[in-house]
């Protein structure tokens, strides 16, 4: 049965990149012949309407997950940004540059300088190495799921915290590998070490899933800080991020949106503005980095802990990602059997999904 499911993703997924391919053709022509502005707004929305319709497609938590993160919500931004004439997308690209600058967080390889090359290779900017250490705890994280009645909820939670960083560890490392070695473009800035960050807007600007805050930029922050100043634009930016965490939640799990998930960023958004507003006064006093960094991680995780994780647990979201992860393991093993017997018959999963 799992490897059925997995046929059946497998073929959507061919669908959903011909379908992304043949919108972004379009998108691209149309964005070469109409000047930035309502026209060209006008002239994309099919090729939206199809990012956000693109997880429906599909029946896994894991695939519904990452195309309304890459496409949903980080193409649409870029497919509006294009609307107005700015972003990364711009109709002289080539149509495969186009194409995966839109559905996947992408950038071009700049010529690499030597200090360009030594980051390559520091360990904590990415490689083959994350993705190998990724991919060997994500399986002990699965199976101590098994155990998650015996364990309290402040242990519940920070499994949760380890199992998505190192699933977006290897998701995005993953991507990186594939992009940096086969079409010689890079990957923009995906985490870095949010466990040194020593502020909110150290956390939230500098090391945390920075493809969010690289496209609320130019799309809200932007904007709003030119009318309304760098507060009204954080909060505005944070403000959004939640509502799109509601719907990625909503794509994931299928329920309404509590709330919630907008409140811990709302709260984090006024935190930070307060931050900001509190550094700008430069003879203020400062906390030294040793308490910063523990007081910092532990907001995120106290508020998480309140606001965050509750609308996860609610929706199941743990008890589906065991199933599917499990279901995975068991494809994997019996396809390894069969080619090792030479194509014969298949052995049955070695995990429940209990």
């Amino acid at each position: 049965m799992a490897a059925a499911l997995m046929d059946g993703e497998l073929g959507s997924l061919l669908k959903v990149t011909t379908a992304v391919w043949a919108a972004m053709y379009y998108a691209r022509m149309s964005a070469a012949v109409i000047r930035p502005g309502a026209a060209r707004l006008a002239a994309l929305l099919p090729a939206v309407a199809l990012f956000c319709a693109i997880p429906f497609a599909f029946s896994t938590t894991t695939f519904r997950g990452s195309s309304a993160f890459f496409l949903s919500w980080l193409g649409t931004f870029k497919l509006l940004l294009l609307a107005a004439g700015r972003g990364p997308l711009d109709p002289s690209l080539s149509l495969p540059h186009f194409v995966f600058s839109a559905s996947l967080p992408v950038k071009f390889r700049q010529p690499a300088s030597a200090s360009a090359k030594a980051k390559d290779q520091d360990p904590a900017s990415g490689g083959p190495a994350k993705i190998l250490v990724s991919g060997a705890v994500i399986p002990f994280i699965i199976y101590a799921y098994q155990f998650k009645d015996a364990m309290r909820r402040w242990q519940l939670v920070l499994l949760y915290t380890v199992h998505i960083y190192f699933s977006l560890e290897l998701l995005l490392g993953s991507v990186r590998a594939v992009i940096h070695g086969v079409l010689g473009m890079e990957m923009e800035p995906q985490v870095d070490r949010p466990y040194l960050a020593s502020s909110l807007r150290d956390f939230w600007g500098r090391r945390w899933n920075l493809m969010v805050p690289a496209i609320l930029r130019p799309s809200v922050h932007g904007p709003v800080r030119a009318r309304l100043g760098d507060s009204a634009g954080v909060m505005a930016s944070f403000l959004v991020s939640g509502l799109m965490h509601e719907v990625m939640f909503y794509y994931i799990m299928w329920q309404p949106p509590s709330g919630d998930v907008t409140a811990f960023f709302v709260l984090h958004g006024a935190c930070t503005a307060a931050e900001g507003w509190w550094a700008r006064h430069a003879g203020w006093w400062r906390p030294p980095r040793a308490a910063a960094v523990p007081l910092t991680l532990a907001f995120v995780g106290g508020t998480g802990f309140w606001l965050f994780f509750p609308a996860m647990i609610r929706g199941g979201l743990d008890e589906l990602a065991l199933q599917e992860c499990q279901g995975l393991v068991a494809a994997m093993e019996q396809a390894g059997r069969w080619l090792a017997g030479g194509g014969g018959g298949g052995a049955g999963p070695i995990l429940s999904t209990r």
